[in-house]
């Protein structure tokens, strides 16, 4: 722990559950016990992500292979320096620390280990549940981390030194194996950071990272579920019927599946037992609950209520989720899911991908940000994201698509658009989010085998085929057009509006992308 003063320091080395609630609640203004056990902690101003402010080191080890550009911006090593100085000066100045140690990832030929040494309990409380949890005996041999974490979020970063657009500072250094945070309480912050560790050190290794949830049939069927926040990633993944391997971050390697995590971070904006009763009953001792808003009295979590942020969180141990897999791991995917959350009506609720399509819609990457997941996104926006998750990519998309295309081929994995955003209009004027029951419904069907088997019509524009008929959805939700509420111009419009985005986008991977690839997205 390089520069951490320990004699002016009390430092509380992976302390317990039990321990890390005292130090919260005596220490860490507003933090109370929820009536379901569960901690409440608050990250102050920053309610979301950053990733205006995140920094990547440029040094002579892996300054090639980055994809420089609006997702990696460049930092140098004498800025880095200055920064971590700051963050070690403060977390000197503090009378009490703590740190914990995990890895990161399940299998244990690719896992790294990962220590965490923040000033505050919460967010080792928070990183105890993300990272994977060792044994008694793993901790006696943990030895030297392969990436270190100093999280001193309550202390700004000096918004004059070079290259700081404002007081937070997320950096990364793979020459130093180290993680700076400054400047932001979001617990959020270390989560994404290892994940975009391990997309820079998982393809190097021959093995493909992904922003994807993942869960098991019965019969030992993997599928994986792509999408950025607020597609339903964690929902979706988390099916009484299905194992849950893990809701966000996994990689596929030669023999499979395996998650990243050792914990689960779910939205709570509109919670329910009934509509998500896994992730609501996960919510206990243990567990951390973020920014939400409770009864004063009966310290009862109201999950309807947005007055902090829209990006109310709970992070959890996997293990809190009755059927969760233990280890995270599985074999290669049967079903490949993409999500997206259109926020025009226009994506049908379900399409079957050729090939090509898998590579085109995985490159592309479109979604809507939902409000809450960075800061500043207050209504639904369109975006595109690099095949899912541009924000935590670290090499060029083509090299994650280019893995994906060979992985899928190997192991003929079927694949699959779901649009779990609106349908029969836009969110603008007067559509309705795809009701939860029917997209669970097109999944029963996609893991049963029967969509598989079905009657396909051809959607226009788009060329997608979609389904005439699913068990449990009304066969009218299914085509964008007939769905329709409004008048059949202002759906032409919209049509054309939305292929048109596909297109512009999709202009800045064509040099890299095939003829086959290019030609698999909407035509005007």
């Amino acid at each position: 722990m390089a520069g951490i003063d320990y004699d002016k320091v009390t430092i509380k080395h992976n302390p317990s559950v039990a321990v890390l609630y005292e130090e919260a609640l005596t220490h860490e203004l507003g933090t109370v016990i929820a009536s379901s056990g569960a901690l409440c902690s608050y990250s102050g101003k920053k309610t979301g992500r950053s990733p205006n402010d995140k920094r990547i080191v440029e040094e002579e080890t892996t300054g090639k292979d980055i994809w420089w550009g609006p997702v990696n911006t460049k930092m140098s090593e004498s800025v880095f320096l200055i920064n971590r100085e700051r963050a070690i000066d403060y977390l000197n100045t503090h009378p009490r620390l703590y740190v914990f140690d995990g890895f990161a990832g399940w299998d244990p030929k690719y896992r790294k280990k990962v220590r965490v040494i923040a000033s505050r309990a919460y967010h080792i409380l928070f990183m105890r549940n993300m990272l994977i949890r060792p044994t008694e005996q793993e901790l006696e041999d943990f030895g030297t981390p392969d990436f270190t974490i100093f999280n001193a979020g309550e202390f700004p970063a000096n918004r004059y030194t070079t290259g700081m657009t404002s007081t937070t500072s997320v950096s990364v250094n793979f020459k130093r194996h180290e993680m700076v945070i400054l400047g932001t309480e979001y617990a959020g912050e270390m989560k994404k950071g290892i994940f975009t560790v391990m997309h820079y050190l998982m393809p190097k290794a021959g093995v493909l990272s992904l922003h994807s949830s993942a869960n098991e049939g019965p019969d030992g069927d993997v599928s994986l579920f792509f999408g950025l926040s607020g597609t339903g990633k964690t929902t979706l993944s988390t099916d009484p019927k299905r194992s849950l391997i893990g809701d966000d971050e996994h990689c596929w390697s030669d023999t499979g599946i395996f998650n990243i995590e050792g914990g689960c971070y779910a939205k709570c904006i509109d919670l329910s037992q009934e509509k998500e009763p896994e992730i609501f009953n996960a919510i206990r001792f243990g567990s951390v609950l973020e920014n939400v808003v409770l009864n004063e009295d009966s310290r009862e979590v109201d999950y309807a209520d947005d007055f902090l942020t829209e990006n109310t969180r709970c992070a959890y141990p996997i293990n809190f989720i009755p059927n969760a897999k233990i280890p995270c791991m599985g074999g290669h995917p049967k079903n490949i899911i993409l999500l997206t959350c259109d926020a025009f009506g226009i994506i049908p609720p379900v399409s079957k991908l050729t090939p090509n399509q898998v590579m085109y819609h995985f490159i592309s990457g479109y979604t809507t940000k939902v409000a809450g997941t960075e800061d500043g996104i207050v209504e639904p926006t369109p975006t595109f994201s690099a095949c899912f998750g541009a924000p935590f990519l670290v090499l060029h998309p083509q090299k994650y698509a280019t893995m994906l295309a060979e992985k899928m081929s190997m192991h003929e994995a079927n694949a699959w658009l779901i649009n779990t955003g609106w349908v029969g209009n836009s969110a603008k004027n007067g559509g309705k989010r795809c009701p939860l029951k029917y997209t669970r419904a097109i999944l029963d069907s996609i893991h049963n085998g029967t969509l598989a088997n079905s009657q396909f019509e051809t959607f226009e524009t788009f060329d997608l085929s979609i389904p005439t008929e699913v068990e449990g959805v009304p066969s009218e939700l299914l085509h964008p057009r007939r769905a329709w509420q409004g008048v059949p111009e202002e759906f032409d419009v919209s049509i054309k509006s939305v292929a048109e985005m596909f297109i512009q986008n999709f202009k800045l991977f064509q040099d890299e992308a095939s003829p086959e690839t290019c030609n698999a997205g909407p035509k005007i």
